[in-house]
């Protein structure tokens, strides 16, 4: 009989979990609060408690309680994976914000946002400088009388669009940048970071470089915000000292009239169907071995998908999370002792710098693809670049040089796709075939062959002195 697992949320990575529980023959059930997207889901069912069966330290089974409708159940499961992720409560630190109970005009979270509409003829205020706050700056900048995006200690902004035309994550994220990057020290690499954002425009001009740019924070992909600043329509403000009735005063003393006030302060996460002896969040993390398995109980039945803030791709981080954790359900592969899982969640949460690469020094935050690597590793699904350099070189260039994309991830071990070195071989064609809609014939450049040449002889001399 197929093992049952429960999967609270049906996000990406509930999604993720559904399929990699189907593949290795487990039978998933996709608990959702709300009523939008799951797999073998229940819709708007809300999830009470997961707790140990009596005989937990047997059979390592979970009763679990969900209330739908207004009726409560209770159902018996093998294995859980908690999906939620780790946005799941938005932040209003309304305490921080000395008059907010004063202020006449509107004020709400970023979650809360649906259209910009409500934004037309208004004077908008954003706080908050992620991702989110400043998308919705700049979409209210096109129907706002005006626009101010308050932030704390600034940020990197980057063109979704990057060099020579490449989408941006396809030419940072390869192996080879992350290994130059981790072999030389953090001032180096932030330094050559500095110099890399400013190239797009200068940071300090528009008031947003980083007060810290050795610790690593999420950099902001926005193709609009410089030339919204640059064009008057959005104006870039510091922290918020006092809000009054009908305005607001920052910290370089400057008052503003304001008639809305968006929150993009982030989320807190915490697990409140489950009891802190099974998992507690402290200072924005939890006590997890590689972000996924309590490291303390007697089975290991109980996994995390999602929470994790990888510099890379949220979606084929979770898949991955979840290819592992299904495959220790099943007893196929197994965890190191409690005293090697703990010591290594202990490290971890102590987020000290290495003094080498970027400096992932803040809770959660991963660098991407030597923690997928560690899970392939796990499950014997990370590609071998030696042995592949020997018997398929193409690829193996490919794969390094090239972007790491999650075809990588498929090429063996369990669930190996026979269409992945294919894939990988012909991503930059697919890429490009949604802005090739005109063909141009090219004229041959004995220059640009030459330059060919050179440039293959160059990555001969990199591969060999990277693996000697």
């Amino acid at each position: 009989m197929a093992k049952r697992v429960a999967i609270v949320g049906a996000g990406v990575s509930g999604l993720a979990s559904i399929k990699c529980c189907l593949e290795e023959g487990l039978e998933p059930t996709c608990f959702e609060r709300s009523d939008d997207l799951g797999g073998l889901w229940r819709f708007t069912t809300k999830v009470c408690s997961i707790t140990k069966r009596p005989d937990f330290t047997i059979s390592g089974q979970w009763d679990v309680v969900t209330l739908c409708e207004g009726k409560q159940e209770s159902a018996i499961f093998d294995a859980i994976m908690v999906c939620t992720g780790f946005l799941t409560n938005p932040n209003l630190p309304l305490d921080s914000f000395p008059g907010i109970n004063t202020f006449k005009g509107q004020y709400f979270h970023s979650r809360e946002y649906k259209h910009p509409d409500i934004f037309k003829d208004k004077r908008v205020l954003v706080v908050g400088m992620g991702n989110s706050g400043t998308d919705i700056a700049v979409e209210a900048s096109h129907l706002a009388k005006k626009v101010f995006l308050s932030t704390t200690g600034g940020a990197w902004v980057i063109s979704r669009v990057y060099d020579s035309g490449y989408p941006w994550d396809m030419v940072f994220m390869t192996r080879f940048q992350n290994m130059f990057r981790n072999a030389l020290p953090t001032p180096i690499v932030s330094w050559l970071l500095e110099r890399k954002m400013n190239s797009w425009f200068n940071h300090e001009n528009y008031g947003l470089i980083p007060e810290d740019k050795v610790q690593l924070r999420e950099p902001v992909l926005n193709d609009e915000l410089p030339g919204r600043i640059i064009t008057g329509k959005v104006l870039i403000k510091p922290n918020v000292k006092k809000v009054k009735e009908n305005s607001v005063i920052f910290n370089n003393t400057t008052e503003e009239p304001i008639d809305i006030i968006v929150f993009a302060t982030g989320y807190t996460f915490a697990f409140p169907f489950l009891d802190e002896s099974t998992v507690k969040v402290e200072d924005g993390q939890a006590s997890l071995y590689k972000y996924i398995f309590p490291s303390h109980l007697q089975k290991s039945t109980l996994a995390f998908i999602g929470l994790i803030k990888p510099l890379g791709s949220m979606i084929p981080t979770g898949e991955t999370q979840a290819r592992w954790a299904v495959r220790v359900f099943k007893g196929v592969n197994t965890l190191p002792p409690p005293s090697v899982m703990i010591k290594e969640v202990n490290a971890r949460k102590q987020n000290k710098p290495t003094g080498f690469g970027l400096c992932y020094c803040k809770a959660l935050q991963s660098d991407y693809i030597p923690y997928i690597d560690e899970l392939l590793a796990n499950i014997d699904a990370k590609p071998n670049l030696l042995s592949m350099l020997l018997t398929d070189p193409r690829l193996a260039l490919t794969i390094f040089f090239g972007p790491c994309s999650p075809y990588q991830f498929r090429l063996t071990g369990p669930g190996k796709w026979e269409g992945a070195r294919n894939a990988i071989l012909t991503q930059w064609d697919r890429t490009f075939k949604a802005t090739k809609t005109r063909i141009i014939k090219e004229s041959p450049s004995a220059f640009a062959n030459l330059l060919k040449l050179f440039s293959f002889l160059a990555l001969l001399m990199a591969i060999f002195l990277i693996f000697l």
